[in-house]
């Protein structure tokens, strides 16, 4: 396993405005110089987080789609972003995991916000998802999912785990900012993995202001990068392999975790 350069991209988005923020995400994108390896968008990185498909909603053959895919092999590099998808069943928010060769994995959104109307109008995902990128093995979850450890929790298996790198997409609003970076730290130093989380910053179209605090966290906890509170900023940092399994093999906790089946009862 190398070591993995991941890209954060910290920004303001437009409200229902998909041709908007394709194209500021356009820019974005160009302008990182070095070479990374992933690169993270904000939850619903097309037209923020909303509640209006019929607006907003696009199917997996649409520009969003098209826009991640197209970037993920000019960029020679994975990305990750959000979309709001309708399918013949209804409507999800759903990460495509992008890679440059053309492929690309999803996730659906597992839990659903209840203090929106999300919960009604969107099919919580049945699934987890688990994706290799240079040797690493990357689970992706999406906002709200952060609070609910047992679906997030990592495996060991005969000195195997389920994954390295934890990746949280969102638009978590700054009221809660201080839960979102404590959820963070939680779930690197419960699952002994690296963990990052992407939000947006700006107010949203429900009046809602977003500090971002988006950060980069080692298996321990420890902050590795934190980005500038309210404000717009891409930066890439590196994931140490080694320093990954020295602390794994000085500390096997998960040889002590325990065992459980999660049953769907939706």
């Amino acid at each position: 396993m190398q070591d993995l350069k991941v890209t954060l991209i910290q920004t303001s988005l437009f409200w229902e405005e998909p041709q908007k923020n394709l194209a500021h995400f356009d820019k974005l994108l160009d302008r990182i110089e070095e070479e990374t390896d992933l690169i993270l968008l904000p939850e619903m990185f097309n037209t923020a987080f909303s509640i209006n498909p019929a607006t907003c909603s696009e199917t997996m053959d649409g520009p969003a789609v098209a826009f991640l895919r197209a970037k993920a092999a000019e960029r020679n590099a994975v990305i990750m972003g959000t979309v709001m998808i309708s399918e013949e069943d209804g409507f999800y928010n759903r990460l495509i995991c992008a890679f440059p060769d053309g492929r690309f994995e999803t996730y659906d959104k597992r839990h659903l916000f209840r203090l929106s109307d999300e919960f009604r109008i969107f099919r919580s995902g049945k699934r987890q998802l688990t994706v290799d990128i240079k040797g690493w093995k990357v689970f992706p979850i999406i906002c709200y999912d952060l609070r609910f450890p047992v679906w997030s929790k990592n495996t060991w298996n005969d000195g195997v785990y389920g994954y390295d790198l934890l990746v949280c997409l969102a638009n978590w609003p700054a009221i809660r900012s201080d839960v979102w970076k404590t959820l963070l730290a939680a779930r690197a130093m419960e699952n002994q993995a690296y963990v990052v989380g992407v939000n947006r910053v700006g107010n949203d179209g429900f009046g809602a202001w977003h500090s971002g605090d988006s950060m980069a966290l080692d298996a321990k906890g420890h902050v590795l990068f934190a980005a500038r509170e309210g404000a717009e900023q891409t930066h890439t940092v590196s994931f140490s392999a080694q320093e990954l399994k020295l602390f794994r093999d000085s500390l096997t906790a998960g040889m002590d975790w325990d065992h459980f089946t999660i049953i769907d009862k939706t």
